[in-house]
């Protein structure tokens, strides 16, 4: 079975829990009054479960192929792709993960953007501190204000 297979087979399992959880799980806890909107806190999750199980079925069935053709990656010349791009943004990950509650997060998302672009070849520091600044912003307000939920902008030490 090729690669991509067996990651849709792993998709499937992680939608099938999900969808478990989803349907038979999560809505025994709802008080009374809520058990009778047309929407439940469940019913994204839902839907989510069933999309996930439907795009990985058709990808573990084959069905998305029309020509059966030879795999765009050789595990044989992992060393001629970009590997060390990959592993660092990973690396990268983790960092900005780690980061978050020290640094808070306006600081060390604007890093993360800023880095993440620059591991993957830009080289406009203007640019890239310009989209970084703006998006940062931009999903800060959103998730603080619009969505309220709080987010420490800046670091401990600073007053965040």
């Amino acid at each position: 079975m090729a690669l991509d297979r067996w990651i849709a087979l792993v998709i499937l399992c992680i939608c099938l829990a999900y969808g478990y959880a989803a349907w038979f799980t999560m809505d025994q806890g709802l008080a009374p009054f809520m058990q009778r909107n047309p929407i439940w806190p469940s019913t994204f999750p839902k839907v989510l479960s069933i999309l996930g199980i439907i795009a990985a079925g058709i990808i573990v069935l084959g069905l998305e192929k029309s020509v059966v053709k030879e795999a765009d990656i050789d595990y044989r010349r992992l060393g001629e792709y970009h590997l060390w791009q990959a592993i660092l943004l990973l690396v990268l990950m983790v960092l900005y993960a780690l980061s978050l509650r020290p640094l808070g997060f306006i600081s060390s998302n604007i890093a993360f953007l800023v880095l993440g672009a620059f591991i993957l070849g830009e080289r406009k520091w203007h640019i890239m501190l310009l989209a970084a600044v703006i998006a940062t912003a931009v999903v800060w307000y959103l998730v603080q204000q619009v969505l309220g939920i709080y987010l420490r902008p800046f670091p401990g030490f600073i007053g965040g």
